[in-house]
């Protein structure tokens, strides 16, 4: 028996949603390629670039093994930020973001960390962040 340890890799980010066709159509307006048969399925995973995966889950089959889980009250505990290549296509992204029916939190702004900056909110209500580098 070997007693070599290894560490950790970070291999998925889960979320956990209560209806897994609009979060997945959400996240399809950001790019991300998902099957449209996954709209009823209650686990979906996708690969990102770089080998990173991002799975979303049902309320209920988060039940389904803790039942106890309930759905977090107030303030985010983690968010998901996309790169984008300028920062006209930030702006541009927010506003079709909203076009489409979802909700702005944090309009799109010049931050003073050099980006170019905005938030809108998932199905969940989970802050998604846009951002792209600031023109120099």
């Amino acid at each position: 028996m070997s007693t070599a340890r290894t560490t950790p890799r970070l291999d998925v980010i889960g979320l956990v949603v209560s209806d897994m066709a609009a979060s997945l159509a959400f996240y399809r307006r950001l790019g991300l390629d998902l099957p449209a048969d996954a709209d009823t399925q209650p686990h979906v995973e996708a690969t990102l670039p770089g080998g990173m995966r991002i799975a979303w889950d049902t309320e209920e089959v988060i039940r389904s093994f803790d039942p106890g889980w309930t759905r977090p009250r107030g303030g985010e505990r983690i968010g998901l930020a996309f790169l984008c290549a300028a920062p006209g296509e930030v702006d541009a992204t927010y506003e079709a973001l909203l076009a489409a029916g979802y909700r702005g939190h944090l309009k799109p702004w010049d931050a003073v960390w050099g980006q170019r900056y905005a938030v809108v909110l998932d199905p969940d209500g989970c802050g998604v962040s846009l951002f792209a580098q600031a023109e120099a």
